[in-house]
């Protein structure tokens, strides 16, 4: 199958893509984490604070620190048990902070420290004992700046992190379709990274474009089972400020001259799964969408919003000031209702908080070298129910002028719910049923096949800001991908205008579940 036509497929058509007679091996599922044996182990304090405060400017940052940013964005935090069907016995699973398909967490994170306290080198972070094991040690400054093609000055920077994915960690139950979460968990997982970084007092970048295979050498990633999506420098300066030498920032660069300046490293690591099938697909998808020089690296202007008629209606939403939550109780009561959601009205100030605070939020980033606002490539679209001030229907948000643009008027619950490929949320019991939408190519005609995983990630950023500030507001959001995509665009009548939907996201107050579970909270 080619390319481009799996990739349409995964989005409109996902029963092209899985074979029908696929069954899920439960027995043989691999561990939700990465476990390196044999390497030297650096520990991490236990001792989290309940309360992230900003640091104080100018003071040096510590080991201690580094830990609490790592829990916070993809430490284990709960433990929950549930019953299986027909008295099968009990199945449990490790919770984090951030959202994933199925808990399954196909990410990895790994770190390149330059601390006081510990020794400069690249370590990955084992989730499972919150510390810290050391796959390579040494400074790799110039290596990883050219790997990122001289963009920025890594020498001002404590710590880089680097988001891989493993490929088998979602492909054991989903099959195919797996490519299509990675991309999206990986940007739930950045999202909650970049918020962390914010909290703390540190200033990010997001790098979707580097030298894979130099990246993935320097790290001792076999490419064919797991491979960096994306990379986020982290520094206690204000910004962090690019090359000001010109010719550097033109120096082409090759990944293959890269890999022969360190030598070659293999690690012994452990997954559970003694059966392991290939993913032919995922393997030609993530070798078609590797940089191998740093010419093919480019600058993505900022695209035309959705041109609307003229006349349309527009309902302005009341202007916020001074919107502030506590980030750590947000994130220690995030819950996923879905047949917990419950009919309730949504005011229009917390409809306009929601908006405004999730599409205003901007970070830097390597596709238009600015503080980008996310809503450059990915946007808000909405199906509301049950809305002091707005009338039912469809909408989509404007970011810049604050306003709803109404797209058609109804009542739209059953059209969703019968949409669901698993009824498994009540959506007659959700007043706001949003969809971050984007390109319907995925950027490919800009990126090629990188635009694709670029899309899905810049939307999973998106969706965990909404997550988070709908959290702050009191209700709550159920990341969906098994609805009818073609029947949503539809709706927004966007199908006609280059624009898809990418995910749904249902928000609204809920019922708290009767179920036991525990903290995992020092």
């Amino acid at each position: 199958m080619e390319l481009e036509t799996f990739l349409h497929h995964l989005h409109f058509d996902t029963e092209k893509i899985v074979p029908p007679d696929w069954q899920v091996d439960w027995e043989d599922a691999p561990l939700p984490y990465k476990l390196y044996r044999g390497l030297p182990e650096i520990p991490l304090t236990a001792d989290i604070p309940l309360v992230l405060n900003r640091r104080e400017a100018n003071l040096k940052p510590s080991l201690t620190e580094l830990g609490h940013f790592l829990w916070y964005v993809y430490g284990l935090t709960q433990y929950s048990q549930f019953a299986k069907e027909k008295d099968e016995g009990f199945t449990q699973s490790l919770r984090r902070f951030v959202p994933s398909g199925g808990a399954l967490y196909p990410n990895e994170l790994y770190v390149y420290i330059k601390l006081e306290d510990t020794p400069t080198g690249i370590y990955h972070y084992d989730v499972a004992h919150h510390r810290l094991i050391l796959v390579r040690e040494g400074n790799y400054d110039s290596y990883l700046s050219r790997s990122l093609g001289n963009s920025y000055s890594i020498t001002d920077c404590f710590c880089t992190v680097f988001v891989s994915t493993i490929f088998w960690k979602n492909f054991y139950k989903y099959n195919n379709f797996s490519y299509r979460l990675q991309g999206l968990d990986a940007g739930v997982l950045m999202g909650q990274s970049l918020e962390v970084a914010n909290q703390m007092g540190f200033s990010s970048k997001v790098c979707y474009q580097f030298l894979d295979r130099s990246i993935n050498h320097l790290l001792g990633l076999s490419e064919q089972d797991e491979s960096v999506y994306a990379v986020i420098p982290l520094s206690i300066n204000p910004s962090i400020h690019g090359i000001d030498n010109d010719q550097d920032r033109e120096e082409i660069v090759s990944a293959a001259e890269l890999c022969r300046e360190v030598p070659l490293i293999k690690h012994v690591s452990y997954n559970r799964s003694k059966r392991i099938v290939d993913y032919p697909m995922l393997r030609k998808l993530n070798e078609a969408s590797m940089f191998e020089t740093t010419q093919s690296f480019v600058k993505i202007k900022k695209n035309n919003r959705v041109k609307f008629p003229l006349g349309t209606e527009m309902i302005l939403l009341p202007v916020i000031e001074n919107f502030s939550y506590d980030f750590a109780t947000i994130c220690s009561k995030r819950y996923s209702p879905d047949s917990d959601f419950i009919m309730g009205k949504v005011s229009q100030t917390n409809l306009a908080t929601l908006l405004k605070e999730t599409c205003s939020f901007s970070y830097q980033n390597d596709l238009d070298d600015t503080h980008g606002n996310v809503e450059a490539r990915v946007s808000l679209y909405g199906s509301f129910y049950n809305v002091e001030g707005v009338p039912s229907g469809a909408y989509s948000y404007d970011n810049s002028a604050h306003a709803l643009r109404r797209i058609t008027k109804g009542d739209y619950r059953q059209f969703l719910q019968l949409g669901l490929v698993m009824p498994n949320v009540n959506l007659y019991q959700v007043p706001l049923c949003m969809h971050v939408v984007g390109e319907k190519n995925h950027l490919i005609n800009r990126l090629g096949m990188r635009g694709y995983r670029i899309q899905q990630m810049e939307a999973g950023i998106l969706v965990q800001r909404l997550l988070l500030v709908s959290g702050a507001l009191g209700m709550g959001g159920h990341p969906l991908l098994g609805f009818d995509v073609n029947q949503c665009d539809q709706l927004y009548e966007i199908d006609s205008k280059g624009k898809t939907s990418l995910i749904q996201i249902p928000v609204g107050p809920y019922r708290p579940r009767a179920w036991l579970k525990g903290s995992l909270l020092s």
